[in-house]
């Protein structure tokens, strides 16, 4: 378990905005009445980096973000199972080159649909519960993790369907992981974070022979060797409550809690004692009305800002690139009441997308001065 050392403070962000950026809404869409859990721009492809997917309920939408504040809806897709509740959606993408969106949500069942064919790619088959987040590894977009409601993380290939390492065990988290998120350069890393309050740091670099040969697998999927891997590189406690979001900052972490902040930190793992080091929090974002969990921020491709939304439908936006840390602006607007479950940013940050619990995606860009 890492400690936090002491003697260096963490620098807190001022409440009051720079207004360095101004947005403005320039559309509204009522997607539905479930809420919506989840809202991703697509960042694996550059043809389509305008286009972004929307979950809930049992559906999943694709949009694309044309001009003047215009929203196009491109398709969507039902699940069979009218029960189903999408809580993520992740872009992914076949060996050639096809776009992939995986979906996962309370039955615990990831579908992998096929973008340009509109069909299920891969049912993916394994999570005792409800997944709460998939993500996709940027350097190999065949591979996405899973974090979910069984105390799992799951590491599976969309391609093949084939679930190639389950994270879980002796090491590994006591209660519903919420958040997971590829390192940024080092393909073998990963974290996790979840409601047993600690971010984990894990390596796949050991396993990294079963990740190949989950590629050139035959055999029924169910018949491939999954490898279990019980125990972390590092386990951090610097949060006190549920951790619902964390993202890579190049080899820093930020993470979430309920605490109405998102904060900046660093790992230090001892090289030769797995699981031991030190976690020093370097600055802390203040986020008001943002103490209920299941609210995720975004940031742009860049690493330059990040943007999350609260209970009161407001966003705030913050600089990743200033310490202290500025809050560039924050974002409301009188018929935004709902909470905002998870915003997008666009590649450069110009353009913001928020998902709401009323079914509504409310989209902001950035005024050209």
């Amino acid at each position: 378990m890492s400690k936090i050392t002491l003697g260096n403070e963490s620098i807190v962000g001022s409440l009051t905005p720079s207004n360095k950026k101004s947005y403005k809404v320039t559309n509204r869409i009522q997607e539905g009445k479930k809420p919506l859990y989840a809202v991703v721009f697509n960042f694996l492809d550059a043809r389509f980096f305008d286009v972004f997917v929307t979950a809930g309920g049992n559906r999943i939408t694709l949009y694309n973000c044309l001009g003047d504040g215009a929203i196009s809806a491109l398709q969507s897709y039902a699940d069979e199972d009218k029960e189903e509740s999408f809580y993520t959606v992740s872009w992914a993408c076949g060996v050639n080159g096809n776009p992939y969106v995986a979906a996962g949500g309370v039955k615990g069942i990831i579908r992998v649909i096929d973008v340009n064919t509109e069909t299920i790619h891969k049912s993916l088959v394994g999570h005792g519960d409800s997944v709460n987040e998939i993500r996709t590894q940027p350097l190999k977009p065949q591979l996405v993790i899973t974090a979910s409601k069984d105390e799992s993380v799951r590491l599976w290939n969309v391609e093949t369907g084939i679930c190639i390492l389950i994270f879980a065990g002796a090491g590994g988290h006591r209660y519903e992981v919420l958040s997971v998120d590829f390192h940024p350069s080092d393909i073998y890393r990963f974290a996790s974070c979840g409601m047993d309050t600690t971010v984990k740091i894990w390596s796949m670099k050991e396993f990294w022979t079963y990740v190949e040969k989950s590629f050139t697998w035959t055999d029924d999927p169910s018949k491939f060797p999954t490898k279990f891997v019980q125990f972390p590189v590092f386990t951090a406690s610097v949060h006190t409550n549920y951790v619902d979001c964390n993202r890579w900052f190049g080899d820093f972490i930020l993470s979430k809690s309920v605490d109405n902040e998102i904060l900046l930190w660093e790992p230090q793992l001892k090289e030769n004692s797995p699981g031991e080091g030190t976690s020093d929090v370097l600055l802390r974002y203040p986020v008001p009305m943002c103490d209920i969990w299941f609210i995720k921020f975004s940031c742009d491709l860049h690493l330059s800002s990040v943007a999350i939304g609260n209970q009161d439908g407001k966003i705030y936006v913050w600089d990743l690139k200033t310490c202290p840390p500025v809050l560039i602006t924050k974002l409301s607007h009188n018929q935004s009441k709902m909470v905002i479950r998870q915003t997008a940013m666009s590649v450069d940050g110009s353009t913001i997308l928020a998902c709401c619990e009323d079914g509504t995606i409310w989209r902001w860009d950035v005024i050209t001065k």
